[in-house]
């Protein structure tokens, strides 16, 4: 049985979104300890009432520490770990240059299981503590990810990538199979302990319209998986699609038409969407997913978080590694707002830090049990050290408040930031 544990430190808790607060600050409490009982939150406040209402608790003190909630990484490819920050390609060579050999190799069970426990090391490490990933047609690749976070009980979304077009022949499935392999899947993993399946079609140009037709009717048959996919990456994408699709009416309609739009829907990247197809994924409440190391580096563009904030739609942010560069959810917090700055909304340090946590577990339909600090959530938590650097400590002498301390590290921070990691109560890193 796992003893209570009391926290202390500065702990972060989003009372409200910072996007619609009167002000980033407001959206945020401020306690000085949370208690944690059988993997769950149980009581936040001070230390002397904690130790008072939990008086057999274990007690860490973290100081002058921020304990904040675990990142939540809304987008990611396991199966490109290996393949991290390769050279010098546009989403369509990259593809096939560096991500769909790697993927090839994913039916090799022992290699698929040995990827999925360095990922979620090295994510962990990072201070992750939830996923959304993609694996490979192989669902050999499903297996290793689901069993690896099962072992050590994590919350984790992922599903089998299904394409039957486009692809080389060592990574294509049939309309059946990329049916009935989820199928199979579904049922052995979905709802079990902390994990969720996503029905994941790749993007449509890798999809026939008769498979997306076969994912549509297998999420229809399962309507508490998620679905996720990619959408308006890129512009010479986007004309691909049309080339694929040519009585759709935008990119957005491929996935519609075939039953895979509706709330649960996720989808990456999101850059250069038409007026229309805002106004749907809008009114269905679908979510998009920010990915802008990746955006970045493969030269996608810049995603409009003003303005698709301002219009109201679901939000979440993510690594997208490998094509993203990073595996820290901090340095995509730094991406983010450089972006934002270039499209001249700038974004506060609540905003970045909500974006990361809550936003993202709002995106992937989690928000009840994870993403903030509250009495009945699992207790995944990041602490970090807002003195990790010589660089960063400099800087954080100089604050005049709390977020004006917490700045430097969403800017500057990496694995070093991170203190300590816990998933479900239970130390981690």
């Amino acid at each position: 049985m796992q003893q209570d544990l009391i926290l202390c430190g500065r702990v972060l808790a989003f009372v409200a979104s910072p996007f619609d607060a009167a002000g980033p600050e407001a959206a945020v409490a401020w306690h000085e300890a949370l208690a944690v009982r059988a993997g769950k939150i149980v009581g936040l406040g001070t230390r002397t009432a904690l130790r008072r209402a939990f008086p057999e608790a274990e007690l860490v003190d973290h100081g002058d520490r921020v304990i904040l909630p675990g990142f939540v990484d809304a987008h990611v490819h396991y199966p490109q770990t290996g393949i991290i920050a390769s050279w010098g390609k546009r989403l369509i060579d990259w593809l096939n240059t560096y991500t769909f050999p790697e993927e090839m190799r994913f039916g090799d069970a022992a290699y698929a299981a040995e990827v999925a426990a360095r990922y979620l090391d090295l994510t962990t490490a990072c201070g992750t503590t939830t996923v959304a990933s993609y694996c490979t047609i192989h669902p050999e690749s499903v297996e290793a990810i689901f069993a690896e976070a099962q072992r050590r009980g994590q919350r984790l979304v992922a599903g089998k990538t299904c394409m039957d077009r486009n692809a080389p022949e060592g990574l294509r499935d049939t309309v059946q199979s990329a049916h009935d392999g989820s199928a199979a899947l579904i049922a052995r993993w979905h709802g079990v302990d902390r994990l969720t399946y996503a029905i994941t079609p790749r993007f449509s140009p890798t999809s026939t319209p008769e498979q997306l037709e076969a994912l549509g009717a297998l999420w229809a048959n399962n309507p508490t998986c998620l679905m996720q996919t990619h959408l308006s990456e890129q512009l010479d994408e986007i004309d691909w699609v049309r080339g694929l699709f040519p009585t759709a009416r935008d990119y957005l309609d491929t996935y519609e038409a075939h039953g895979l739009l509706r709330e649960g829907a996720v989808f990456g990247h999101a850059i250069h969407l038409e007026p229309r197809e805002k106004d749907r994924l809008r009114e269905v409440q679908a979510s998009l997913v920010h990915c802008p190391t990746s955006n970045t580096f493969i030269g996608s563009g810049l995603f409009d978080m003003g303005g698709l904030m301002a219009a109201g739609h679901r939000i979440g942010l993510a690594t997208d590694t490998g094509g993203g560069s990073s595996f820290s959810m901090l340095r995509t917090m730094a991406a983010a707002y450089e972006v934002a700055q270039l499209r001249g909304t700038p974004l506060h340090g609540a905003q970045l830090l909500w974006l990361a946590t809550q936003g993202s577990a709002m995106a992937l339909g989690l928000d009840d049990r994870i993403g903030t600090i509250a009495v009945g959530m699992e207790a995944d938590l990041v602490v970090l050290d807002l003195a990790s650097t010589p660089a960063i400590a400099q800087r954080a002498t100089r604050a005049g408040d709390i977020w004006e301390a917490i700045f430097p590290t969403l800017m500057m921070g990496d694995d070093r930031a991170i203190a300590e990691v816990r998933i479900a109560g239970r130390k981690a890193h």
